[in-house]
């Protein structure tokens, strides 16, 4: 019995081997499977909600395959829902940025062909400059890139063609050489032109129109040129690096102001270029062009960017600072001194906070005011050379929102303290390489204070080589927008003036430090020019020297300008992200500020407010970019393929120098069936068979009655 009980254990452990290494196969296969699955569908439900709509841009987790454009030929086969797209900066037209022309051309599907014929042509629109687009061959691989010069003035002879005839006609230029017939196909975006027949506009549905029409992408990268680095030193390159800087400068003033007034349903990111990225989106480009976008079963390159749900920012606070010179009372009088104000706002305003510098808005109107506080505190140190004037001197905040700090400083200020400033100079963006400045006002050119202010400085500038304009806008009582900082002091009846390098006022948001604004693009020459221009014609208003050639902060003197004091406060600022609502109340930024106005002046105080609610600001401004390679599901097959093979040899070896060849082999032969085996046992076999079978089965019974 004890024989056959021996026997009955290896009859049912076989198929139970064999069962669990079935199962085993199968887990480790839905394992496998289930990352690309997974790609393909599951991490969806993450990314959407159940109504299949895109979280807000508030939500700044990413977690995406990577996409190089939105007109590539896998296109089609590519989900931009589910696919982040890159785009370098400097490979984004201007143009069709601004979305001039395009409306109409996408809104129209023709399909026209030109052929130029010989002579330059000259048409009516100013149209195009440097316009790029893409042109496929005949044998439907892509050419290089077409380039249209600027259509320049109207020919009465071609009135009557289309503008696609117009632009055909124009002299094309392919990789610098001049090509005097070209046949050139339009094809609409509906794609129902065939790519192999001619060239076509593969930038015509542009990004600025997929924005402005919020169509779905998981995500939107930016990879802005190593010029826009704050961190990055420009060593110069001639007259075609700045005309290269100016276009990019241009393309950055375009793709901010989009993406501040638009409403955008998925996270936008900024980057830099560097020989990563590059090479990351060479692959990216290379396999989009061969109709192949980075899916779970293609492969590719995934972006993650884990950063947590952005939180809302309450009730965010500015902070203004100021200083004094007290000026020099004559004996027995005692009227209070006329007070003479330098204003300048040091925050700024941008689509990436984290790059919103702002160099030249208004870091330059900061080191200015700084730098001639540091030059009148050497003056009014020194009873003997103390003006009869007070000097003010006010860092504020809040500038890109109408300039809500100034405005509220000046409601705080005592009244009869206003009522002595006898004029405000505001100090905004002056540190462009032009030799030329405006003085905006809002009173008449004929009121006596704006004659003295205008005729001060221009009588400065002719010494400097400088050109100084007057500007005059009125104020719209009813309007609440402030286009200039002296605004709000002309609302409460105080002369002040705005010096800035801009002609006239930038609209809402606009001008405001944001990306293209670094210190790349700021001249130090020109702001050294523009605190001359200002601290002279102030000190000839002071000591009474108007019209009087005298230079009191003359150069190789003791009172002359510190370049090294300007460089470095540049330097320093344009390094430093200032967007007001990110600021903490003892933000270093704001402590240094005031250090340095304590240094050079008196009865230093920061004045604390709540910025009022015209935005919502959350507080992340920064992430890190994950990006991995993801190998297709190819390679996930045969991974599973080898290891199960090597699963499956190891079991093999182990069975057989353990237990024999032949149990092996019998773990792979059909089992006998118990009909057959009934035939084979003997009578007593099978009844002491039947009796182990009873005993096992009544065993846990007797337990139970026990």
């Amino acid at each position: 019995m004890a024989k056959m009980q021996k026997s009955r254990p290896s009859l049912l452990v076989e198929p139970v081997y064999s069962s669990v290494i079935t199962l085993l196969i199968l887990v480790m296969a839905c394992v496998q499977l289930c990352d690309a699955v997974t790609v393909v569908d599951v991490y969806r439900l993450v990314q959407y909600d159940f109504g299949g709509v895109p979280f807000g841009s508030r939500l700044a987790a990413l977690n995406h395959h990577a996409g190089s454009s939105l007109f590539s030929s896998s296109g089609a086969a590519a989900d931009l829902s589910r696919t982040v797209l890159i785009l370098p900066v400097r490979e984004l037209n201007l143009t069709f940025i601004r979305g001039s022309l395009i409306s109409f051309l996408a809104s129209n599907s023709f399909l026209t062909s030109a052929l130029y014929s010989g002579t330059r042509t000259r048409a009516f629109y100013e149209f195009f400059t440097h316009s790029v687009i893409d042109v496929g061959s005949g044998s439907g691989n892509t050419a290089p890139l077409i380039t249209f010069q600027r259509l320049m003035t109207y020919n009465e002879k071609r009135t009557k063609a289309s503008l696609a005839n117009l632009l055909c006609q124009e002299e094309l230029q392919l990789l610098g050489c001049q090509y005097r017939k070209f046949g050139l196909h339009f094809r609409d975006r509906s794609g129902n032109a065939d790519v192999s027949e001619g060239c076509f506009w593969s930038m015509l549905y542009t990004i600025g129109e997929y924005i402005g029409q919020r169509k779905p992408l998981g995500g939107l990268l930016l990879l802005l040129p190593p010029v826009s680095s704050p961190q990055h030193t420009d060593i110069g390159g001639g007259a075609d690096h700045d005309s290269a800087k100016e276009l990019v400068k241009e393309v950055l003033i375009e793709v901010e102001r989009l993406l501040i007034h638009a409403n955008i349903p998925y996270p936008v990111y900024f980057g830099f270029e560097d020989e990563h990225a590059n090479a990351m989106l060479a692959d990216i480009k290379k396999n989009d062009a061969t109709g192949q976008p980075a899916t779970a079963t293609t492969g590719g390159y995934k972006l993650v960017v884990a950063a947590p749900e952005p939180r809302k920012i309450a009730s965010p606070t500015i902070a203004n600072i100021q200083g004094w010179l007290p000026g020099l009372k004559a004996d027995g009088d005692s009227n209070q001194l006329p007070t003479v104000a330098v204003v300048a706002s040091y925050d700024t305003f941008g689509a990436a906070p984290a790059l919103s510098v702002g160099s030249d808005s208004n870091g330059s109107g900061v080191v200015a005011l700084l730098e001639i506080a540091r030059l009148f505190s050497i003056l009014y140190s020194n009873p003997k050379t103390r003006g009869s004037y007070n000097l003010l001197f006010v860092l504020t905040s809040g500038g890109p929102y109408n300039y809500n700090g100034t405005h509220k400083w000046l409601h705080s200020l005592d009244q009869r303290l206003r009522e002595t400033i006898d004029y405000a100079i505001c100090l905004n963006s002056i540190g462009s390489s032009s030799n030329e400045l405006w003085v905006h006002v809002s009173k008449p050119p004929e009121n006596a204070y704006i004659k003295q202010i205008f005729e001060g400085f221009s009588s400065v500038s002719e010494e400097l080589g400088l050109k100084v304009g007057l500007k005059h806008k009125k104020i719209n009582i009813s309007n609440p927008r402030v286009a200039w900082e002296h605004e709000q002091f002309s609302r409460l009846r105080v002369t002040a003036a705005t010096l800035s390098e801009l002609s006239v006022a930038p609209d809402f948001l606009e001008a405001t430090g944001g990306l293209s604004d670094n210190r790349n693009f700021v001249d130090e020459a020109s702001i050294r020019q523009s605190v001359k221009l200002v601290a002279e014609s102030l000190a000839r208003h002071i000591y009474g020297q108007q019209g009087k050639n005298t230079d009191i902060f003359a150069d190789d003197s003791s009172l002359s300008l510190n370049p090294s004091y300007i460089r470095s406060w540049l330097e320093f600022l344009s390094t430093t992200p200032r967007m007001a609502p990110f600021l903490s109340k003892n933000d270093p930024l704001i402590m240094a500020l005031k250090q340095e106005l304590a240094d050079h002046t008196v009865e230093v105080n920061i004045q604390q407010e709540v910025l009022d609610g015209m935005f919502t600001f959350y507080d992340s401004t920064s992430g890190r970019l994950h990006i991995y390679q993801v190998a297709s599901v190819t390679f996930d097959l045969l991974l599973l393929l080898v290891l199960g093979s090597y699963l499956i040899m190891l079991f093999s070896f182990l069975v057989s120098i353990t237990r024999g060849l032949d149990d092996l082999i019998s773990l792979f032969r059909r089992p006998t069936s118990r009909k057959s085996l009934h035939g084979r046992l003997t009578e007593g076999e099978l009844m002491t068979q039947s009796t182990a079978v009873v005993g096992y089965l009544c065993y846990p019974s007797l337990v139970m009655v026990v």
